[in-house]
């Protein structure tokens, strides 16, 4: 059974999305100058043999924009969560107490924040990338189902709809590079 017009819409809208949100995703592990718990979230600590998320094991906490604050449920895994930051290289060095570590955020150097601004662009360009995979390949479903029986009008509709997901979601990548390349750039 050919796939109808609303199906081949929404199959598309859903792909761009994930390519949207990928590109978010990664985007927050980029720093900005400011702590956030983002930064720390991803990372995987070795808790009694299982690669565990570190939100999983501590708390984080953000006292002040150049501080994050991590407090295990078990002390027995600082040294692991050490280790976790360490290995990341994430340009901060952990500040371990016995009880938590401290994070401090060093200030970015301009350098810094424009290769993190070019770390950007290449994601965006990732995004769409994946944003022109899918609209091909939403066309060339749309031309099947018109092979299999769909009419010409709505054929013509579909094709202006897959162009309008396209460019829609080409504005959520635009607006994500500019939002995060003034935060990088601006402070």
């Amino acid at each position: 059974m050919p796939a109808s017009a609303d199906d081949i819409l929404l199959d598309a809208e859903e792909r761009m999305e994930a390519a949207v949100h990928s590109m978010q995703e990664k985007a927050k592990g980029i720093r900005t100058g400011r702590a956030t718990p983002e930064l720390v979230e991803p990372l995987r600590v070795d808790y009694y043999g299982t690669l565990t998320p570190l939100k999983q094991v501590a708390s984080i906490q953000i006292p002040d924009a150049s501080l994050i604050v991590i407090k295990p449920f078990d002390a027995s895994l600082l040294k692991e969560i050490e280790r976790a930051i360490n290995s990341a290289n994430l340009g901060m060095t952990p500040q371990n107490d016995g009880k938590l570590i401290r994070l401090p955020m060093p200030p970015l150097s301009q350098e810094r924040r424009k290769q993190y601004a070019d770390m950007i662009k290449v994601m965006a360009e990732e995004a769409r990338v994946a944003l022109r995979n899918v609209r091909r390949d939403a066309k060339k479903n749309a031309d099947d189902a018109k092979k299999d029986g769909l009419p010409e009008d709505d054929a013509e509709r579909l094709h202006e709809g897959i162009q309008k997901l396209t460019d829609d979601y080409g504005a959520k990548i635009e607006a994500l590079l500019k939002k995060k390349s003034d935060e990088l750039l601006h402070g």
